[in-house]
């Protein structure tokens, strides 16, 4: 029996429930071995599953140890599920309402803190570099891209239009293959939709489990700095235009970047196997 892990399931990047991207939350006094966060995460079955305990001594109230599983792989960085987590914090007493939470992650220090209904968070950015990509990758997606590069994490990909990547339906089991987390597509807002976005994005992940994530903010540390240089604004409104859909808010500065968005919990419990 594990004892004591309480268990949320909280929608980020939205104000609404069903909406935005569902990530699992699991708050516990201790260290769990990581076969069983594993497990969890495939029994969740979501994007991402996240795992928050206190950093302990010689770290201060505010310090939590956060891992993010898949249903199929541990990953190094998440946006939407330190989003959760934060969120969960606050909502449990945990954190006061004014206090800063930090999480020592793999991908080093992340900050999060309260920003009227939102909530801000610290992440390093991931601008993405022109390379020539892999032809599988052209041929997965079934378009000509007027960007390609990558990062160390993802793909990127820039197309012609908003409609464009809406109504993409790439090719998983090629994505797949890639020698790499994934791959995003992104491309300005349209110019008469009169949207409330700067740039609208798309992001397949079938290598680690998940073919479409609903909103990545991870990926939005390459959209951001790439979105500013090409638009010329130091804030930018990002939305992520899977079913769900979700908005991100991302302002990006040097080698940081900071991502703000909502969260709404939809379920809380607790694990007893």
């Amino acid at each position: 029996m594990n004892d004591g892990v309480e268990l949320f399931i909280v929608d980020a990047f939205t104000n609404e429930p069903f909406r935005g991207n569902p990530a699992a939350v699991c708050l516990s006094d201790k260290d769990r071995e990581e076969s069983w966060m594993q497990q969890v995460a495939a029994e969740m079955n979501l994007s991402e599953t996240a795992y928050v305990v206190p950093a302990g001594a010689g770290f201060g109230s505010n310090d939590y140890r956060l891992r993010w599983f898949t249903p199929k792989a541990e990953v190094d960085l998440c946006g939407h599920a330190t989003l959760a987590a934060a969120h969960q914090l606050w909502q449990t007493g945990r954190l006061p309402a004014d206090a800063h939470a930090r999480f020592h992650t793999k991908s080093g220090l992340l900050t999060a803190w309260r920003d009227g209904a939102w909530i801000a968070m610290d992440f390093p950015a991931e601008p993405p570099a022109a390379e020539q990509v892999p032809e599988e990758l052209i041929q997965a997606l079934g378009l000509i891209p007027r960007f390609a590069g990558r990062n160390r994490i993802d793909y990127f990909i820039e197309v012609d239009n908003e409609q464009t990547v809406r109504t993409l339906k790439p090719d998983f089991a090629m994505i797949a293959r890639l020698q790499a987390r994934g791959v995003v597509v992104t491309s300005r807002a349209d110019a008469d939709s009169g949207a409330d976005y700067d740039f609208v994005s798309r992001a397949f992940y079938p290598a680690i489990g998940v073919n479409e994530d609903p909103v990545t903010g991870s990926a939005h540390c390459a959209l951001a700095p790439y979105w500013s240089k090409r638009l010329r604004k130091d804030e930018l409104i990002g939305y992520q235009a899977s079913e769900r859909g979700g908005i991100v808010r991302v302002k990006p500065g040097g080698d940081r970047v900071c991502l703000s968005g909502q969260a709404i919990t939809v379920l809380k419990g607790q694990l007893e196997g």
